[in-house]
């Protein structure tokens, strides 16, 4: 966002009406070029953008969440707890700090238009339309997505430009122009279509379904509210669900599971895929765009978008994806398939209870099993799963010169970044342990090192998965300790949840290398 094509023009703009604007006016020029330079400085690094949007997204959220009465009258979260709530949806993390039901179905709405407008997929077809709308067809858009042709105007002055524009766009230039704004017209077509079929067929497996349908009833929940909902939801991969209990309360309904696994799936692992196969359909079917179709999927690497990927990355994309799903399914068939949480079950039903929790570990993260109940092993291999950033790949298929120049450019970087990820994870954990360290010291079984890691490992790679927390693990009794269902950090101080709200900002844009971002 704020391209620095836009910051000169609005010099030039400035400039060139100075001289006729009357007298009171002229101040408001000054005020102008405060904020092309304010807009200068914030082109150069997107990461500040993005996490601008994010923050004024939670506050205007927290407005929202705060001015509405909650759904008792009994019991009103608290304003931290609240901003907290924004955050973590606007996010897509799915931490919580309050229960779900206790909200009002105003307050979800507010939250189903945080994960929407908060969601990867929204935030980078915004992306696409707000650059190409103040670019004016110059040849440069760049909102931390895209850098057209991989061409960089740091080194020219506006009048470079301007010279230089008209022999761009008598190259090709125009095409490139059209061609990314058929690409955000593609994506809100997708976004449009999952977001409402899932949402209709959502609404229609509880409407005939008895069993989901009469769970809802006995919630006091909306159905029209709870569908759209989950849908975006689970399609944002943000992972929170109306009622208290997540998705245990529905694990015997397999229909509506398999559509929040394919919702999940479609918000994120085959998103680049399903992307690149729409183009090539709209292409195939018709013609008018069919020239921009040829030149978005020849030219993936020159355009740079990043959910944009060439056939054999997507396909490795979803390898990938599907690797890790068939890892933790059979280390859930073989240590948990008579575990507690899923001895009601029957084997098709288990079955499906299996995949959907495989599935939402490195994604949506609703569950329908108590992770704390987990064996060590499935909690450790979770917790590795949750820090892999989307989109990871293995390159099944090696094309060795491609290979070795990409190994060429790259060389050490990969390292740096991912060192450089582990040591925050563990400075974040490290604060936490000091802003948490009495209740360590009076509650040990509950506040370990171990959950804080894992707490934290969820929120960095906004999963929102938790260990919770159990009164029956207490060194000392309380009357008045009750079992909650809401995560973990639930329980921490303002001090260790404000962390928390740090982590789930820089996880949300963990793409953006912070080794080079706050430099």
């Amino acid at each position: 966002m704020f391209p620095q094509m836009w910051c000169m023009k609005m010099n030039q703009y400035c400039s060139c009406f100075h001289k006729k604007m009357p007298k009171f006016l002229v101040s408001l020029s000054y005020s102008s070029s405060k904020l092309t330079r304010l807009c200068h400085v914030l082109s150069v690094n997107p990461f500040w953008t993005r996490i601008l949007y994010f923050i004024f997204l939670s506050l205007l959220g927290f407005w929202g969440l705060n001015v509405l009465e909650p759904r008792t009258d009994s019991f009103k979260p608290r304003k931290f707890d609240l901003f907290f709530t924004s955050v973590s949806a606007t996010t897509v993390s799915s931490m919580s700090t309050v229960e779900m039901e206790i909200l009002s179905n105003p307050q979800l709405i507010i939250m189903t238009i945080l994960m929407f407008i908060g969601g990867e997929v929204f935030t980078s077809m915004a992306g696409l339309f707000f650059s190409n709308f103040i670019s004016e067809k110059n040849n440069v858009i760049d909102d931390g997505e895209i850098e057209l042709g991989n061409r960089k105007p740091e080194n020219l002055n506006p009048e470079q430009l301007a010279q230089n524009q008209g022999e761009a766009f008598n190259n090709g230039e125009h095409l490139l122009y059209h061609s990314i704004m058929f690409l955000g017209f593609v994506i809100l077509g997708y976004l449009l279509i999952v977001n409402i079929l899932g949402s209709a067929m959502v609404f229609l497996y509880v409407s005939f379904v008895s069993s989901a349908r009469s769970t809802l009833k006995s919630k006091g929940l909306n159905l029209f509210t709870f569908s759209i909902f989950t849908t975006i939801s689970s399609f944002t991969n943000c992972g929170f669900i109306p009622t208290n209990e997540n998705m245990v309360v529905f694990n015997k309904n397999s229909g509506l599971l398999l559509v929040i696994i394919a919702l999940a799936l479609l918000g994120n692992p085959l998103f680049p895929m399903c992307l690149r196969f729409s183009i090539w359909v709209m292409g195939k079917c018709v013609n008018k765009v069919g020239d921009y179709c040829d030149y978005l999927l020849k030219n993936t690497r020159e355009i740079g978008f990043h959910h944009l990927f060439t056939t054999r990355r997507s396909c490795c994309v979803v390898g990938t994806a599907l690797v890790f799903v068939v890892v933790q399914a059979l280390l859930f068939f073989a240590m948990e398939w008579n575990s507690a949480s899923l001895k009601e079950l029957n084997p098709f039903e288990r079955t499906i209870g299996v995949l959907f929790q495989s599935v939402n570990t490195s994604q949506a993260g609703e569950t329908i099993v108590n992770l704390p109940a987990m064996s060590t092993v499935i909690l450790v291999v979770i917790t590795i799963i949750m820090y892999f950033p989307p989109y990871t790949s293995i390159p099944f298929v090696k094309d060795e010169k491609k290979e070795q120049q990409n190994q060429e450019k790259r060389k050490g970087k990969t390292a740096k970044e991912l060192l450089t990820q582990l040591a925050s994870i563990c400075i974040f954990v490290f604060l936490i342990c000091i802003t948490e360290r009495k209740n360590m010291k009076e509650d040990p079984f509950n506040f370990t090192p171990f959950n804080f890691l894992f707490e934290v490992v969820s929120a960095y790679g906004n999963v929102g998965y938790s260990m919770g927390y159990s009164c029956k693990l207490r060194l000392k009794d309380e009357a008045n300790c009750v079992d909650k269902s809401y995560g973990f950090v639930g329980r921490w101080s303002d001090a260790g949840k404000t962390v928390l709200i740090v982590v789930m900002m820089l996880g949300r844009l963990k793409r953006y290398n912070m080794v080079w971002k706050f430099s």
